[in-house]
């Protein structure tokens, strides 16, 4: 989990340089997110994770914290395993 963790504090830390996100700080609310982003996020888990982001996946509760986030990479990496 801190694995993940980090590695989405990096990539977000790019896109909100003046502002260090708390784990639970929900990232739309901030006013710093645009439909680019939500995109850009969405690639870099598909490919950091090797996970797929489905059209049923697109729930902003899914990606609203960094805590949300590491859940739901958790979850479809653990379907993946189950497989």
């Amino acid at each position: 989990m801190e694995e993940i963790k980090g590695k989405i504090k990096v990539f977000l830390s790019r896109f909100f340089r003046k502002h260090e996100l708390g784990d639970d700080e929900n990232i739309f609310e901030l006013g710093f997110v645009n439909s680019l982003f939500a995109m850009q996020l969405i690639m870099f888990l598909e490919k950091e994770f090797s996970i797929r982001v489905e059209n049923k996946d697109m729930d902003l509760n899914n990606f609203k914290t960094i805590n949300s986030t590491v859940s739901f990479i958790e979850s479809k990496m653990n379907l993946v395993e189950a497989k």
